[in-house]
C-alpha cells in the first residue's frame, strides 16, 4: 500500500517539522524526494542528509527568481506538496502590510504559480497529485493569526477550484489542515506550562500532534489508493475544529 517507487515529489518548507515528516515518509514508500527550504542551503542538506534518496534544493518560493530556480533544478515531478507558508502572530489592528504581503505571496500566491508550473507534466502524463498544506486556522479564528488564517482559507479555495479542473487529466489536488503540531514555529507555546495547557484544553483528543500524524494522510492523498479523491479537505486535528 502507498507504494510511491518510480515517483518523484517536491516537497516545499521541508527541511523540519510537518515538511520534513512528509518528504520522509514518502521517501520511506519509495519515492525520490526533493527537500526544499528558503533560508539556507546547510539546513537543506542537513535535512535530505536524514532522509534516502532525498535531494536538497534551496528556494524562497516567495520570489519569482527562486521559483524559476526550483524548476529548473528539481524538473518536473509526480507529486507537489505546498507546505512551505509564512506566518506572523499578531493583533489585526498592528500588523505591517509587509508582513500582510508576505503571507499573501507565500501562502496563495506562490501556491498557485507552483501548481501552473508543475501540473502541464502530470496532465501530460495523466497522473498527478498536488497537495496543500493548510491549517485549522483557516476554519478557527485565532486573534493573533486574522491574515495567516484567511492566506489558509484561500488556499483551501485554490485546491478545491484547481481539483475540478484537473481531475479529467488524472491529477489530483487535496488539502490537508493541521491543527497543534509539534513543530518550531509552536515552540513558544509548547515550551510554556500555562499556554500548553489551554492548547490542550482546546483539543478532544487531549494532546498535541506530531508531524508524523500527517503523514498517513499524506500517503493516501498522494498515492494510487488517493486516485479516486480529489478537492477533498481533511483535517487532522484531534477534533481541535470542533
Amino acid at each position: 500500500m502507498f507504494d510511491l517507487r518510480g515517483k518523484t515529489a517536491l516537497v516545499t518548507g521541508s527541511t523540519q517539522g510537518i515538511g520534513f515528516a512528509v518528504a520522509k515518509g514518502f521517501s520511506e514508500h519509495g519515492a525520490k524526494v526533493f527537500v526544499n527550504g528558503g533560508s539556507s542551503m546547510e539546513k537543506c542538506r542537513n535535512a535530505a542528509g536524514r532522509i534516502e534518496n532525498a535531494i536538497p534544493v534551496l528556494a524562497d518560493i516567495i520570489k519569482e527568481e527562486d521559483r524559476d530556480l526550483l524548476y529548473k533544478t528539481t524538473g518536473d515531478v509526480d507529486i507537489l506538496v505546498l507546505n512551505a507558508s509564512v506566518q506572523y502572530k499578531c493583533e489585526w489592528d498592528y500588523i505591517k502590510i509587509e508582513e500582510v504581503e508576505r503571507q499573501m505571496t507565500c501562502n496563495v500566491e506562490s501556491s498557485f504559480l507552483l501548481m501552473q508550473r508543475y501540473a502541464p507534466y502530470m496532465k501530460r502524463q495523466k497522473w498527478g497529485r498536488i497537495l496543500t498544506i493548510g491549517s485549522v486556522n483557516q476554519y478557527n479564528n485565532h486573534p493573533l493569526l486574522t491574515i495567516y488564517g484567511v492566506t489558509k482559507a484561500a488556499q483551501r479555495k485554490l485546491a478545491e477550484s484547481m481539483a475540478k479542473q484537473l481531475a479529467p487529466y488524472g491529477v489530483t489536488v487535496n488539502n490537508i489542515a493541521p491543527g497543534a503540531i509539534k513543530t518550531p514555529r509552536n515552540h513558544k507555546e509548547l515550551n510554556d506550562a500555562v499556554l500548553k495547557e489551554e492548547l490542550i484544553a482546546r483539543i478532544p483528543c487531549g494532546y498535541v500532534g506530531s508531524p508524523e500524524d500527517i503523514v498517513p494522510a499524506a500517503l493516501l492523498f498522494c498515492s494510487d489508493e488517493g486516485g479516486y479523491i480529489t478537492g477533498a479537505d481533511l483535517t487532522v486535528d484531534g477534533g481541535m475544529r470542533l
